[in-house]
């Protein structure tokens, strides 16, 4: 198994920063090729939403160089419900850094999480805020909830799916890495099949643009190559800044390949 990998991030029109972070980990493994994939949007004054995104990048980075290497060279018959309570761990670890520093700074700031592990057959998805995940495959499927206070909204029926694509609401959080001393993060596992094409983004990119788009441009059979996957979403990104999105904008995908990357 082999991933082809593309991705594309902008400050968008608006923005003179970019608190948006991507990460990117791949490796060859007793259990396979393995893959760690994440987003992360970031939320705070000046520098500091750049701040806490850059955190918890670099901290899943040295969970995926350091912790998980001995749970892939384990005998142990619970390793996803291992891999699992260490990703959780390791967010709600990352939560105590941020919150840390920003009370000792007096400050704000936090950052969302959408990250996606895959070893072998199987992937691991964790999510803390409104970036999503998806998978597509003949159709596009939404992996993720949006832990917002408007998701929340429409999923009790209090508003319909129209009133909440305008709702002023809809940045709300109901939760975010550095904002509080408890954190739940979402954690689930699913199948890997060969040709699938897993896509993370933050918000910035899925307001301006709709699931069709998304899926007529990133069906998985439409790529052969990584330069191809590159220059689709740099359109797409492009057509999300002209529809006047103001926020910073990233897309990460991730094809699911047997054969050697192009």
């Amino acid at each position: 198994m082999s991933f082809q990998i593309a991705y594309h991030t902008d400050a968008g029109i608006r923005k003179k920063t970019n608190q948006d972070a991507l990460l990117i980990k791949t490796a060859k493994s007793p259990k396979g090729r393995v893959g760690l994939f994440a987003v992360c949007d970031g939320m705070g004054g000046l520098s500091q939403g750049e701040l806490a995104s850059a955190t918890v990048i670099n901290g899943m980075s040295d969970w995926f160089e350091t912790e998980l290497p001995e749970l892939l060279l384990s005998d142990n018959e619970q390793i996803d419900t291992d891999i699992q309570q260490q990703l959780v761990d390791s967010v709600k670890a990352l939560n105590q850094k941020i919150l840390a520093y920003g009370e000792a700074e007096n400050i704000k700031l936090g950052t969302t999480i959408t990250a996606l592990l895959i070893i072998d057959s199987d992937y691991f998805l964790l999510q803390v805020g409104d970036s999503r995940a998806y998978r597509i495959r003949e159709d596009l499927f939404q992996l993720t909830n949006d832990q917002t206070l408007v998701a929340r909204e429409l999923e009790r029926g209090n508003i319909t799916e129209e009133q909440a694509e305008i709702d002023p609401r809809r940045n709300i959080l109901l939760q975010c890495v550095g904002a509080s001393q408890e954190l739940d993060p979402a954690i689930s596992q699913g199948e890997v099949k060969e040709g699938d094409l897993f896509m993370l983004c933050t918000d910035g990119f899925y307001h301006e643009i709709s699931e069709e788009e998304i899926f007529t441009s990133l069906r998985p059979d439409r790529f052969s190559k990584e330069k191809q996957m590159k220059e689709t979403l740099v359109r797409l990104v492009d057509l999300v800044k002209k529809r006047k999105e103001k926020d910073n904008i990233s897309v990460l995908i991730t094809k699911v390949t047997a054969g050697e990357v192009s």
